[in-house]
């Protein structure tokens, strides 16, 4: 959530005509995330998130910004996009397509606890089950043809011994298949930067502009990968079994779906490593931008693929 492209009062103002949402108060750029622009925009009516979409086009949006008001009004805490005056969820602002969207209380966390793991396992869980009713479909972004084009990209800015274990993750990922698996509406990117809380009741979800169908354990191998890797083992392991037992209470995890469990981890880490590395080598400008570090994902990445006995014990506790 960086800011790429600056707003001035006068062209927000011009905006917000589209809308019923009264005279605008104030508004200020948010500096977390890293592919679109947003602002807290606050008016004579309320508080909303404004993003102002960066790579996605007019015609990529429907998907997510209907998914969200799928999931709000099917219960599950996520941002409710606003409609305009015509009761469209996407409109232009400085020759970019945007949207508004309400805001949402409560803050992320940073080291996160068993009792918040199980709040986002069930969350999650309610999400996969309830998209089976979503009409919509969509394709992942960061795919097979991604990894690999980003990783031919980065290799020759990487040292020997990340070289090495880069060239190691794609080729262990190439030489398995993985199909007949669960699959429903994914998250893709549920880090902790995405989940607000107030104590330890989760109070919303957002961020869903990498979403897709697809596999179901891959979004909890995501979600694992961020919430749980703190390095302090005994706490990572609690807060795991918290996650995918109460994931559990509403869907059960399958045989093949455990089976796979190492797979989707390494590729979970490997994902967001390349995507880390692609920022750092290869920035984009803007007014204010939030580069994460590419080496926390690189240590998951090792991690992952050196104790693969130990990550599997888990599901004896599952």
């Amino acid at each position: 959530m960086s800011v790429y492209t600056n707003v001035s009062p006068h062209e927000l103002d011009g905006f917000l005509e589209n809308y019923s949402l009264g005279q605008l108060q104030q508004f200020a750029g948010i500096s977390d995330g890293i592919e679109n622009t947003n602002y807290f925009v606050t008016t004579s009516k309320g508080q909303y998130v404004l993003t102002i979409f960066e790579q996605l086009t007019s015609e990529d949006l429907p998907y997510f910004l209907k998914l969200m008001a799928f999931y709000a009004e099917t219960g599950i805490p996520t941002a409710h996009p606003v409609s305009d005056n015509q009761d469209r969820y996407i409109n232009v602002l400085n020759n970019k397509p945007a949207a508004l969207v309400k805001r949402l209380n409560g803050v992320s966390v940073d080291m996160a606890n068993a009792k918040q793991c199980r709040e986002v396992g069930r969350q999650i869980a309610r999400m996969h089950v309830s998209s089976e009713q979503f009409s919509m479909s969509r394709k992942a972004s960061r795919n097979k043809e991604w990894r690999c084009q980003t990783a031919k990209l980065v290799m020759p800015k990487l040292n020997e011994d990340e070289q090495m274990l880069l060239q190691q993750e794609l080729n262990y990922l190439e030489a398995k298949k993985i199909d007949d698996l669960y699959t429903s509406v994914i998250h893709a990117d549920l880090f902790r930067d995405n989940v607000l809380f107030i104590d330890n009741e989760l109070t919303g979800i957002i961020d869903f502009y990498y979403a897709y169908n697809g596999f179901s354990i891959y979004d909890l191998a995501v979600t694992v990968n961020d919430w749980c890797t703190t390095g302090d083992k005994n706490s990572d392991k609690e807060n795991i079994i918290a996650l995918l037992l109460a994931y559990q209470t509403i869907r059960r995890i399958d045989q093949n779906e455990r089976d796979a469990w190492c797979y989707f981890l390494r590729l979970a880490a490997l994902r967001f490593w390349l995507s880390r590395l692609w920022d750092k080598y290869f920035p984009r400008g803007g007014e204010i931008t939030h580069i994460k570090d590419p080496d926390r994902f690189r240590l998951i990445v090792q991690e992952r693929s050196e104790n693969e006995d130990e990550i599997m014990s888990i599901w004896d506790c599952c």
